[in-house]
C-alpha cells in the first residue's frame, strides 16, 4: 500500500483512493494496517476500512495542530456541561446552587455584565446564597478582571490550601482512538456506577447534577466481575466536557482512565463533538500526565473565592 506501514499505526494519515465515480482523499488516524487493508478514523469517530486495491496514494501527515480556545466560552460552557440543581441571574453573572455537593454546583459564575456596579452584584449573590444557608462562593479564572473586581471588594480565596484547579482541552482527533478496555455505555447510570463513582454514601443532591444535562453518557469498565472505572461525557454545543472519572484502587496504573476518556470521545463524535474539556486540580500530578500524554492542554486555570474565609 503505496507510502504507508505498520510503523505508521496511531499516526494522522491521508489516504486517496477510489470510490465509484471517481477519487477521495480521507484524512484520519490510522488505526490498522495490513498489506490488503487500511482502517482509518475519522475525526467525528467514523472508521473506514480502504482496500489496498483501492488506494492511489497514502501518506502520513503533521499531527493537526491545537486551535486556540474561545476562553470566555469555554468558561461559560463548563457550567452548562454539569446544570447545577438551581440557578438564577444577576444581569449575565450565574448563581448556582446545589444544596452544597460541589464547588462548582454551589458558586457564583462572573461571566458576562452583571448589569450594575460589581459590589452590588456581589451583595445580591451574597443575599441569594445566605438564604440558601451557603458560604457565598465565586468561580473566577485566575487572572481575569473579574477577579481583580471581587477581590477588590474584600473577597479572599475560600480554599487557600487548594491549589488551582486546571481546565484542559484538546480536539477529540487525539483522543478518540480505539480504547484498550470494554467500555460500556450507558444513558443512565446505575447503582453500581455510583457505588464505583463515590468512595462512600452518594450525596443526595449527586444524581440531580450529574444527570441534570441534556445530553449526557455514563461510561464503566468491569473487570473480575467489578466495576472498576466510570466516568461521565456531557454535550454542549460541539463541546464534550469529561468529568467524574474515577479507577478503583486495585486497578489503577493500567490505562482504565485513557480507556474511559477514548470511549467517552468516540461517543462524542456522532453526536457532533469536535473538541473536548475536563478539570483537573493542579496538584494531582498523575491524573494531569495522563491527560497531557492524551493531547490535552492548558485553557485556563480557575479558583473560589469568599466574602466569608474560614
Amino acid at each position: 500500500m503505496s507510502g504507508l506501514g505498520a510503523r505508521d499505526i496511531g499516526h494522522r494519515v491521508v489516504v486517496r483512493h477510489r470510490i465509484p465515480g471517481g477519487l477521495t482523499d480521507l484524512i484520519g488516524v490510522l488505526q490498522s494496517w495490513t498489506p490488503a487493508l487500511a482502517i482509518v478514523r475519522h475525526a467525528d469517530g467514523s472508521v473506514h476500512e480502504i482496500p489496498a486495491a483501492d488506494v492511489t496514494a497514502a501518506k502520513t501527515i503533521p499531527e493537526m495542530p491545537l486551535r486556540p480556545v474561545d476562553v470566555d466560552q469555554l468558561f461559560l460552557t463548563t457550567a452548562l456541561g454539569r446544570p447545577a440543581v438551581e440557578t438564577a441571574y444577576v444581569g449575565h453573572w450565574l448563581l448556582r446552587a446545589s444544596s452544597g455537593w460541589t464547588g462548582r454546583g454551589n458558586s457564583l459564575l462572573p461571566a458576562g455584565d452583571p448589569g450594575m456596579p460589581v459590589p452590588d452584584a456581589l451583595h445580591q449573590a451574597s443575599t441569594f446564597y445566605r438564604e440558601r444557608h451557603l458560604p457565598p462562593q465565586a468561580l473566577i479564572r485566575v487572572g481575569s478582571p473579574e477577579d481583580q473586581e471581587i477581590r477588590a471588594c474584600g473577597w479572599v480565596d475560600a480554599r487557600p490550601d487548594q491549589s488551582d484547579v486546571l481546565v484542559m482541552h484538546t480536539t477529540l482527533d487525539h483522543v478518540n482512538a480505539l480504547p484498550g478496555y470494554d467500555v460500556q455505555l450507558d444513558e443512565a447510570p446505575n447503582d453500581a456506577w455510583y457505588a464505583a463513582a463515590f468512595q462512600g454514601p452518594v450525596p443526595e443532591v449527586a444524581p440531580k447534577v450529574l444527570e441534570g444535562a441534556p445530553k449526557a453518557v455514563f461510561a464503566s469498565v468491569t473487570l473480575d466481575g467489578v466495576v472498576a472505572a466510570v466516568g461521565r461525557g456531557s454535550m454542549t454545543g460541539h463541546w464534550l466536557g469529561v468529568d467524574a472519572i474515577r479507577v478503583a484502587d486495585d486497578y489503577r496504573r493500567q490505562g482504565l482512565g485513557t480507556a474511559i476518556v477514548q470511549a467517552l470521545a468516540r461517543w462524542a463524535g456522532p453526536h457532533g463533538g469536535r473538541r473536548t474539556y475536563l478539570e483537573v486540580l493542579v496538584e494531582n500530578t498523575g491524573a494531569m500526565a495522563t491527560y497531557t500524554r492524551l493531547g490535552y492542554r492548558e485553557a485556563y486555570r480557575y479558583r473560589y473565592l469568599t466574602s466569608h474565609p474560614r
